[in-house]
């Protein structure tokens, strides 16, 4: 296989596993072709090679800076600005995981605080049911923050070594 056809299966790939993990198939198609770029790309450039609009390149790429995936570059003596991804993939997952932590699993816990407050008959099938079912949904999900909290904070050879461990 040649260069040119692996790296447009490799976006292609990209962009299929991230609309998979809840992320715009075409914000994951952009990070993979930034991913596998050895230079900055202009938006013109990201245009091109993925055959998408200005204003689609454009909001993908704000997209991929607000996660910290892609960071904006100047060039002395240009005009246009360059687009660079992060290359080191313990950093991409950390921001990633970082990042959907805040959106998905933040406002899920905060919910589930609030629902195991909640007061009733204990006699109450129906209540006790309920009351048990969002408690152990959010015992669950403190254990996955915990969890997310150490990979954010751990170095990458010592999370992995210990999950090693823990499978073993």
């Amino acid at each position: 296989m040649e260069l040119a056809e692996a790296k447009l299966k490799f976006i292609e790939a990209w962009g299929k596993l991230g609309s998979e993990w809840g992320i715009n198939r075409t914000m994951a198609q952009v990070h993979a072709l930034l991913l596998v770029s050895p230079e900055a790309l202009t938006t013109e450039e990201v245009m091109a090679e993925l055959s998408i609009s200005r204003g689609n390149a454009n909001m993908t790429l704000r997209d991929l800076i607000d996660w910290g995936l892609v960071e904006k570059q100047h060039k002395t003596g240009e005009r246009k600005e360059f687009f660079f991804a992060e290359k080191d993939t313990w950093v991409i997952a950390r921001k990633v995981a970082e990042e959907r932590k805040k959106r998905e699993l933040d406002p899920v816990l905060k919910i589930l605080g609030q629902l195991t407050e909640i007061e009733g008959d204990e006699k109450d099938p129906a209540f006790k049911t309920f009351k048990t079912s969002v408690t152990d949904i959010n015992k669950l999900a403190k254990n996955v923050n915990k969890t997310l909290d150490t990979m954010l904070k751990a170095e990458e050879s010592w999370f992995f070594g210990s999950i090693f461990k823990i499978f073993k």
